[in-house]
């Protein structure tokens, strides 16, 4: 079992997400521990959090991550939305704590046109604040890169350098890299010498060894275009080169690699975008 999955749908259940990774043939999964557009979650029973446990645990999967609800904002101004942004990502932390899921990826968030240094402010407040309300998580907040669409942050690495080394818990962070939306910021991984670059450059600015997760996406759009729009492995944009240069670089050989490719009625495509990765490895 290798280290590439898909973010799979709770419907039914949080177990039948264990499921419905496996049965699609996942190494690891990624899934909302809620519904994904309601603001309030309902809290996870002790026999819900048991039954989740012992199919993770029977299923032998590597790494099972959750992502935070896209209706998240720490970076709002205060009021209405950032009070319900930080109670919702309370949840979610409460809901892995007892799920026994130790990684959350979330989108960093949106300024909303009061400027980045606000913005990034407004983070690195919230997170001091939940980590220390926080406490029965104990795992690490996975800081996800932008396409940087409207006025979203995080499209360039040094924001989420900035977010961590200003947090008062600057080793409760990791990051989550999403090829779609490194790609839309400008990273360009689909050559040799280009690939090479961009992970120096993330080596530098953010350190590889805080490289927790993988966002496997195409783009339905061009390089630097900062629009959010992801395709099938190899039918967008990108390609299969930067895919083929992440499959067989060692480095990167036990870090999960998640699909986010459109499910529509077609949830047979994560198993075919699977093999399409799986196919890379030389």
């Amino acid at each position: 079992m290798d280290y590439l999955g898909a973010h799979m749908s709770i419907s039914g259940g949080l177990h039948k997400a264990v499921e419905r990774g496996l049965a699609a043939g996942c190494g690891v999964i990624q899934l909302f521990t809620q519904n994904s557009n309601q603001w309030r979650g309902k809290p996870v029973s002790d026999s819900e959090a048991a039954l989740f446990r012992e199919r993770r645990e029977e299923s032998g999967l590597h790494d099972v991550v959750s992502h935070d609800i896209y209706l998240i904002n720490l970076a709002a101004a205060p009021g209405e939305v950032r009070d319900k942004s930080l109670a919702g990502f309370l949840e979610e932390m409460e809901r892995c704590a007892r799920l026994g899921i130790d990684k959350i990826v979330m989108h960093p968030g949106s300024h909303l046109g009061e400027g980045e240094e606000t913005g990034i402010g407004r983070i690195v407040d919230a997170f001091d604040l939940l980590f220390e309300k926080g406490r029965d998580f104990t795992g690490k907040v996975l800081l996800e890169t932008t396409a940087g669409q409207g006025s979203n942050l995080g499209y360039r690495f040094e924001h989420l350098r900035e977010i961590r080394d200003r947090s008062a818990h600057p080793r409760r962070f990791g990051i989550c890299y999403d090829t779609c939306h490194t790609f839309a910021a400008g990273y360009d991984i689909t050559t040799e010498s280009g690939y090479r670059s961009v992970f120096e450059e993330f080596d530098r600015v953010l350190g590889l060894e805080n490289l927790l997760a993988f966002h496997f996406n195409d783009s339905k759009k061009g390089l630097n275009c900062r629009v959010d729009r992801h395709e099938h492995i190899g039918q967008g944009s990108m390609g299969l080169s930067g895919f083929r240069f992440i499959m067989n670089d060692e480095r990167f050989s036990r870090i999960p690699k998640i699909l986010e490719t459109p499910k529509g009625d077609r949830d047979e495509m994560d198993a075919v975008n699977l093999k399409t990765l799986r196919d890379l490895v030389e």
